[in-house]
């Protein structure tokens, strides 16, 4: 259920459930879509099994110079091509859970978040529902998610042709 606390995002892709479940649990594929215009993602470790870890890697420049974050989550539920839940936190270089303060922002922001992402089989489409809880449907992240999807819609579109 989405309520103001949560981003959710549907989109319906133009490829097979298959290479839509690849886009959110191989290393390759997250790479290419996942983050803001302009950021690079140097490692992704996806250990894609309940229980098993995430680790994130971004890297992009900003006005004051290059910024690298990390983020961290586990997998709550994995019920291949149709339904998968993990966490997320920031985390220092060393994989160490860290504040949204610790980070230098706002006070109060959950350390831990959840990402729920439901794939719909519509024979040679695939509809995609995923939801972010804990982060506002009107913060920066939530327009981050939308910057994301649509780059993993154009990379599924190249691998498509």
């Amino acid at each position: 259920m989405n309520s103001p606390k949560d981003v959710q995002i549907e989109r319906t892709f133009d490829a097979p459930i298959d290479l839509i479940w690849a886009m959110w649990t191989e290393a390759e594929h997250f790479c290419h879509w996942y983050g803001p215009n302009g950021a690079q993602i140097p490692s992704a470790e996806m250990d894609v099994r309940i229980g098993g870890t995430r680790r994130i890697t971004i890297e992009m420049d900003t006005p004051a110079g290059p910024m690298r974050m990390y983020f961290i989550g586990e997998y709550r539920a994995v019920h291949p091509k149709t339904h998968l839940v993990y966490t997320e936190s920031m985390a220092d270089a060393d994989g160490n859970a860290m504040t949204a303060e610790q980070m230098g922002m706002p006070a109060g922001l959950p350390t831990e978040t959840m990402i729920v992402v439901d794939l719909e089989d519509l024979g040679a489409r695939t509809k995609m529902t995923m939801t972010h809880m804990g982060v506002p449907a009107d913060s920066p992240g939530a327009t981050g998610w939308a910057t994301a999807i649509n780059k993993m819609q154009a990379h599924v579109a190249e691998l498509r042709r």
